[in-house]
Protein backbone atom coordinates (compact mmCIF):
# COMPACT_ATOMS: atom_id res chain seq x y z
CA UNK A 1 0.00 0.00 0.00
CA UNK A 2 1.23 3.41 -0.98
CA UNK A 3 2.00 5.69 1.87
CA UNK A 4 -0.24 8.61 1.68
CA UNK A 5 0.45 12.24 3.14
CA UNK A 6 -2.52 14.44 4.27
CA UNK A 7 -0.70 17.98 4.67
CA UNK A 8 -2.34 19.36 1.39
CA UNK A 9 -6.04 18.14 2.22
CA UNK A 10 -5.31 19.50 5.91
CA UNK A 11 -3.73 22.43 4.66
CA UNK A 12 -7.14 23.41 2.42
CA UNK A 13 -9.37 21.84 5.01
CA UNK A 14 -7.84 24.43 7.69
CA UNK A 15 -7.72 27.00 5.25
CA UNK A 16 -10.99 27.07 4.91
CA UNK A 17 -12.59 26.67 8.02
CA UNK A 18 -10.57 29.93 9.25
CA UNK A 19 -11.64 32.14 6.63
CA UNK A 20 -15.28 31.26 7.65
CA UNK A 21 -14.25 31.97 10.99
CA UNK A 22 -13.06 35.59 9.45
CA UNK A 23 -14.62 38.05 12.22
CA UNK A 24 -14.91 35.60 14.49
CA UNK A 25 -12.74 36.79 18.40
CA UNK A 26 -10.27 35.86 20.00
CA UNK A 27 -9.01 32.38 19.57
CA UNK A 28 -12.15 31.48 17.23
CA UNK A 29 -10.36 33.13 14.37
CA UNK A 30 -7.06 31.29 14.51
CA UNK A 31 -7.07 28.15 15.65
CA UNK A 32 -8.80 25.26 13.85
CA UNK A 33 -10.71 23.22 16.49
CA UNK A 34 -12.10 26.45 18.17
CA UNK A 35 -13.39 27.68 15.42
CA UNK A 36 -15.25 24.29 14.08
CA UNK A 37 -16.66 24.73 17.10
CA UNK A 38 -18.01 27.71 16.55
CA UNK A 39 -18.89 27.78 12.83
CA UNK A 40 -21.23 24.83 14.24
CA UNK A 41 -22.79 27.10 17.20
CA UNK A 42 -22.83 29.65 14.75
CA UNK A 43 -25.18 27.77 11.73
CA UNK A 44 -27.49 26.13 14.45
CA UNK A 45 -28.58 29.85 15.53
CA UNK A 46 -28.59 30.95 11.93
CA UNK A 47 -30.78 27.93 11.23
CA UNK A 48 -32.86 28.64 14.15
CA UNK A 49 -32.66 32.38 13.93
CA UNK A 50 -34.26 32.30 10.31
CA UNK A 51 -37.42 30.63 12.16
CA UNK A 52 -37.36 33.22 14.91
CA UNK A 53 -37.26 36.20 12.06
CA UNK A 54 -40.46 35.41 10.93
CA UNK A 55 -42.50 35.60 14.22
CA UNK A 56 -40.41 38.98 14.95
CA UNK A 57 -41.77 40.66 12.01
CA UNK A 58 -45.16 39.24 12.37
CA UNK A 59 -45.31 41.05 16.04
CA UNK A 60 -43.66 44.51 13.89
CA UNK A 61 -47.03 44.13 11.76
CA UNK A 62 -49.19 43.78 14.71
CA UNK A 63 -47.81 46.67 16.17
CA UNK A 64 -47.55 48.89 13.22
CA UNK A 65 -51.30 48.44 12.73
CA UNK A 66 -52.22 48.98 16.21
CA UNK A 67 -50.62 52.01 16.39
CA UNK A 68 -52.59 52.82 12.96
CA UNK A 69 -55.74 52.29 14.28
CA UNK A 70 -55.09 54.14 17.80
CA UNK A 71 -54.09 56.99 15.46
CA UNK A 72 -57.74 56.77 13.37
CA UNK A 73 -59.66 55.95 17.04
CA UNK A 74 -58.33 56.19 20.78
CA UNK A 75 -60.42 53.56 21.65
CA UNK A 76 -60.17 50.69 19.13
CA UNK A 77 -57.93 48.28 19.45
CA UNK A 78 -55.81 45.48 17.57
CA UNK A 79 -56.99 42.44 18.73
CA UNK A 80 -60.73 43.39 18.57
CA UNK A 81 -60.12 44.98 15.30
CA UNK A 82 -58.99 42.04 13.71
CA UNK A 83 -61.75 39.65 14.72
CA UNK A 84 -64.20 41.89 12.95
CA UNK A 85 -62.20 42.15 10.31
CA UNK A 86 -62.34 38.68 10.03
CA UNK A 87 -65.92 38.35 10.48
CA UNK A 88 -66.37 41.25 7.67
CA UNK A 89 -64.81 39.21 5.52
CA UNK A 90 -61.53 41.83 5.09
CA UNK A 91 -58.73 39.36 3.55
CA UNK A 92 -55.99 41.73 3.80
CA UNK A 93 -53.00 39.54 5.40
CA UNK A 94 -51.18 41.13 8.37
CA UNK A 95 -48.24 42.53 6.35
CA UNK A 96 -50.15 44.12 3.66
CA UNK A 97 -51.91 46.28 6.77
CA UNK A 98 -49.25 47.06 8.40
CA UNK A 99 -47.81 48.60 5.39
CA UNK A 100 -51.09 50.70 4.78
CA UNK A 101 -50.78 51.67 8.29
CA UNK A 102 -47.38 53.48 8.26
CA UNK A 103 -47.00 54.59 4.26
CA UNK A 104 -50.86 54.76 2.94
CA UNK A 105 -52.88 56.32 6.33
CA UNK A 106 -55.76 57.14 4.23
CA UNK A 107 -55.90 53.72 2.44
CA UNK A 108 -56.12 52.21 6.09
CA UNK A 109 -58.51 54.43 7.15
CA UNK A 110 -60.88 53.36 4.60
CA UNK A 111 -60.52 49.85 5.56
CA UNK A 112 -61.22 50.24 8.69
CA UNK A 113 -64.01 52.48 7.97
CA UNK A 114 -65.21 49.53 5.61
CA UNK A 115 -65.25 46.99 9.16
CA UNK A 116 -67.20 49.35 11.13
Amino acid sequence: MVRVKKGVNALKNRRNVLKQAKGFRFRRSTNEKAAIEALAHAGAYAFAHRRDKKGDMRRLWNVKINAGLRAIDAKLSYSKWMGSAKKAGILLDRKALAHLAEFKPEAFKRVVASVK
